[in-house]
């Protein structure tokens, strides 16, 4: 029997063999053409580990100490770091020393790193200190500010306006160490600084010998206020 003839009469078995050698030939060459499989270079957000509502955490020093105190809403811990993201947080600063009270905060958005060493305050930021016996009640008003909890230190190169009592203070960027309570505005300081016995807490608006601190145009004097 000749080739030609085997072929005219198993002509569905070798069309069968044809197409079984034919497709991944041709899917090889179409590969090799464009080249490797597209790689899916998409980005999502990060995937969390897990969310806690209306939640409540502490953070403690080397010594045991409680640091600081925030509550929330929302907060989500991160796979990849082990990093919380906060919604709303409101949070509590603990004094270092005896019959000074806490610094109290709010801001839109927080972040914690895994330690508890590094916090972020994201967006408008407001603090206050309520009076006590050697001082007015003291507030802060800045933005986008970076912490160190177990240190109590915290800084922004944002504007802010800080107030004692009277006095109220302006400027660019700001450092602070809340454990002896100073708080630095670095640059363009200006406002008014009243001189009166505990900064007229016990005086309303208006009265006292005011003083005007370093004027708009002088930048870069820092201003403090303790």
């Amino acid at each position: 029997m000749s080739f030609r003839q085997y072929i005219r009469d198993n002509r569905i078995t070798v069309a069968i063999v044809f197409l079984a050698i034919a497709a991944p030939a041709s899917w090889i060459l179409d590969r090799w053409v464009e080249g490797g499989a597209p790689v899916n270079d998409f980005v999502g957000p990060p995937i969390s580990d897990y969310v806690l509502y209306n939640s409540k955490v502490w953070s403690y020093d080397v010594d045991g100490l409680l640091n600081f105190t925030m509550t929330a809403p929302r907060m989500d811990r991160r796979t990849s770091d082990e990093s919380l993201y906060i919604n709303a947080p409101v949070f509590d600063i603990t004094a270092k020393k005896p019959g000074v009270p806490d610094w109290q905060g709010n801001a839109p958005y927080g972040w914690v790193n895994k330690s508890g060493t590094l916090m972020r305050l994201d967006g408008a930021v407001y603090m206050y200190r309520p009076a006590y016996a050697l001082g007015p009640m003291a507030t802060l008003h800045t933005s986008d500010v970076t912490g160190w909890p177990k240190e109590n230190r915290m800084e922004t190169a944002a504007p802010a306006t800080m107030t004692q009592g009277q006095s109220v203070m302006n400027g660019i960027g700001m450092r602070a160490s809340l454990n002896d309570n100073h708080l630095e505005l670095l640059h363009d300081v200006h406002g008014i600084l009243y001189r009166t016995p505990k900064n007229a807490t016990t005086q309303p608006a208006g009265h006292g010998a005011a003083a005007p601190a370093t004027s708009a145009g002088k930048a870069g004097r820092p201003q403090s206020a303790n």
